[in-house]
């Protein structure tokens, strides 16, 4: 039965939950601490702190802890999957009904419109990253970090993930 709670008290926050994590923190926080009684509401926002303070999303990570909390490892799972099942179950519906009308003029036409805006959200987002490191690093150090990531991306061929673990190791290193 806890389980099937777990569930019901990740899986409701998700689907009302418009906007994903912080849009769906209160509806979370009914579930947990006034419908179960799982937490007061300091130990929430404990856990609420908590994951603030870690990387990923803060809905899964909150979804994970709680579930591990009430049910054990399998709870923790439980918790989890009930965060991103209505996300999962519309991008599957969604995927569904795009690939019956991919040939579709209509379809290939919305695509050929969305490909220019995410380009400019993705600039967008690393100007903004450039301008935050910049204030935070210095004007040097940021552009040091971004040519010698062109030159190993571009030029040497270098996997992008060896190219942020050596950043995050330049900044531990001479910046931290």
């Amino acid at each position: 039965m806890i389980y099937w709670e777990i569930f019901l008290a990740f899986f409701i926050p998700g689907i009302l939950g418009y906007g994903g994590g912080p849009a769906s923190i209160p509806l979370v926080e009914n579930e947990v601490v006034d419908r179960y009684g799982w937490m007061t509401v300091n130990e929430f926002s404990e856990v609420l702190a908590l994951g603030n303070a870690l990387p990923g999303p803060i809905a899964t990570k909150m979804a994970g802890y709680i579930g591990y909390q009430q049910g054990g490892v399998l709870g923790s799972l439980v918790g989890i999957f009930a965060t991103v099942a209505p996300s999962l179950i519309l991008m599957i519906v969604l995927l569904g009904f795009l690939y019956k009308y991919k040939d579709s003029p209509k379809v290939k036409r919305m695509t050929t419109y969305i490909r220019p805006t995410i380009a400019v959200l993705l600039g967008m987002m690393a100007f903004s990253f450039f301008f935050t490191s910049y204030e935070g690093t210095g004007v040097w150090q940021s552009l040091f970090l971004v040519i010698a990531s062109f030159l190993l991306l571009e030029k040497m061929n270098v996997h992008p993930a060896v190219v942020i673990v050596a950043a995050m190791g330049y900044g531990a290193l001479f910046l931290g």
